[in-house]
């Protein structure tokens, strides 16, 4: 049985999570918090052995929350809740010691694919990295993988700058400021970021970034 904490500040999405998830025989709703700090309490004290984490929460953010919750009970697996594919929050996420992550658009096949495949041990996550989980690719990643062509050295000054940007979390707007470009310009930059280090996109690219530093 899979004992699931739900924190999540948006009462209806919230409120409509669990009503999915209470259909399903093999899973329980042993609770819900409306912020960070109420999460971590209550997986404190209802001992889940899941929660799905909303990454943008009130009082204590999601990813604060995921590691505290990861520090007193790492065998607690934490999925976080995103709106946004680009995320880059949920890279903190991820070396805060989340499992994964499910975009919040996700059908409801999706998230009772990747919440049980996740109770497994199995490393799936939304599809916007392809076949591979957060931890994967960090994990790949933070070893030198080959596959992502010999590292940081083949980028230039200017898109090296730009991602380490984007890894501060900024956004292609803020970054196009700072440098003085157009938000179209940073946008060309990431593209050619992505092609030369074989990723499939930002958030798998500042994992490359930061598993460089």
């Amino acid at each position: 049985m899979i004992k699931l904490l739900i924190a999540e500040d948006q009462r209806l999405f919230r409120q409509s999570l669990r009503c999915l998830l209470e259909r399903e025989p093999d899973i329980e709703v042993v609770g819900e918090a409306t912020d960070g700090r109420e999460a971590f309490n209550l997986a404190m004290e209802l001992k889940p052995t899941m929660v799905l984490m909303d990454v943008d929460m009130p009082k204590l953010d999601g990813v604060t929350a995921t590691r505290l919750i990861q520090g007193c009970t790492p065998e607690v697996k934490v999925l976080m809740l995103s709106v946004h594919d680009d995320d880059t929050r949920i890279v903190a996420a991820v070396q805060a010691g989340a499992s994964g992550y499910i975009l919040k658009d996700a059908d409801h096949d999706e998230f009772l694919r990747i919440i049980r495949g996740t109770s497994e041990g199995e490393e799936v996550s939304s599809p916007f990295l392809p076949d591979r989980g957060a931890r994967t690719v960090y994990r790949a990643l933070s070893q030198g993988s080959d596959q992502h062509g010999g590292g940081l050295g083949i980028l230039t000054d200017r898109e090296r700058e730009i991602l380490a940007c984007a890894s501060g979390g900024r956004g292609n707007k803020e970054i196009a400021d700072q440098l003085c470009v157009s938000s179209d310009t940073v946008k060309t930059h990431l593209h050619h970021i992505y092609r030369k280090l074989h990723v499939t996109g930002r958030v798998e690219a500042i994992l490359l970034y930061l598993s460089a530093k």
